[in-house]
């Protein structure tokens, strides 16, 4: 990756940055030298539904800040329009601008029942899945966005779990399935608003995440990761955080970016256009070794796509 300061200058929010692939792009962003607003609702005071304390907004803002760029954070609930409402005029106040606004805000993982049937749901859990991964993303935009337009070429990224190529396969719970959806929709109308702005919108997903949350499900570390794949074979496809995040940063610095709006962009797609990789050096394309080997039947392991 390049070590250029190519976002120096610009002002971005990045919602849901406490941890994972939020966390990830708001320290990328900052290495780039952008200025980068970080909210989520665990603070070092305070601990979310999600109940992981030892992953903070602060820590995130500390990070993008040692990065190299200026990281500030913003404690709020994406789910109170009056939080979200004081959060963008604060950005106006503070910056007068907002270039790049990267909706990744979810929190719903735990709230998962796979392959349940609809009648069979905890139906609170799932519409608090629709709460969390959509309702936040449209309160969000909805307050953001005019700060956003006031320049050409902003960016905004719908954070979402698989393309929508890949998610035409049954996400095996209903609420999930529809809230992991939403995002291309999403993006695919602000493409259409945007547009006489001079304003970008897309949908951004990673493929198999090592988040900490995931690294902790299989009771690994960063550095050991591998040895999960002998529990999960699949696992040995993953990447790590950094990769979405090196596809946010080259996507915002585009000055073509446009040619992308309203389309449903992954992780490993952009590591192959803007010619990126992993930390490991590697360059997974987790939904090329899904979509052909793990349900085309097509010879071939998950090393052979990396």
């Amino acid at each position: 990756m390049t070590t250029q300061r190519e976002l120096a200058g610009r002002v971005a929010l990045v919602a849901g940055a406490t941890r994972g692939a939020g966390r990830a792009m708001a320290v990328e962003l900052g290495r780039a030298g952008a200025l980068v607003y970080v909210t989520g609702r665990t603070t070092r005071e305070r601990v979310s539904e999600v109940g992981r304390p030892t992953e903070t907004i602060e820590q995130t803002a500390e990070l993008v800040s040692a990065a190299g760029g200026t990281g500030i954070a913003v404690p709020t609930d994406h789910l109170d329009p009056a939080q979200v409402k004081a959060l963008t005029e604060r950005i106006d106040r503070e910056q007068g601008r907002l270039d790049v606004l990267v909706n990744s805000v979810w929190g719903g993982d735990r709230l998962i029942e796979f392959d349940t049937k609809l009648w069979d749901l905890d139906l609170e859990n799932g519409l608090r899945m629709f709460r969390l991964g959509i309702d936040t993303h449209v309160i969000t935009s909805h307050y953001a966005l005019p700060l956003l337009i006031r320049r050409p070429g902003g960016l905004v990224v719908e954070v979402t779990d698989g393309t929508a190529a890949f998610n035409r396969t049954y996400r095996n719970n209903l609420c999930f399935d529809l809230t992991k959806n939403a995002p291309h929709r999403i993006a695919f109308g602000l493409a259409a608003e945007l547009k006489e702005h001079g304003g970008t919108a897309v949908s951004l997903t990673p493929g198999f995440l090592r988040s900490e949350e995931m690294l902790d499900h299989f009771g690994v570390t960063e550095e050991n990761w591998r040895d999960a794949v002998a529990e999960e074979p699949h696992f040995a496809i993953a990447e790590s955080p950094a990769l979405i995040a090196r596809g946010l940063r080259a996507l915002a610095a585009d000055p073509a970016k446009d040619r992308w709006s309203g389309r449903s962009l992954s992780s490993g797609q952009l590591a192959k256009e803007y010619d990126f990789t992993d930390t490991d050096g590697s360059r997974p394309d987790c939904f090329g070794y899904f979509e052909e080997v793990v349900f085309g039947g097509k010879e071939g392991g998950a090393e052979d796509y990396r």
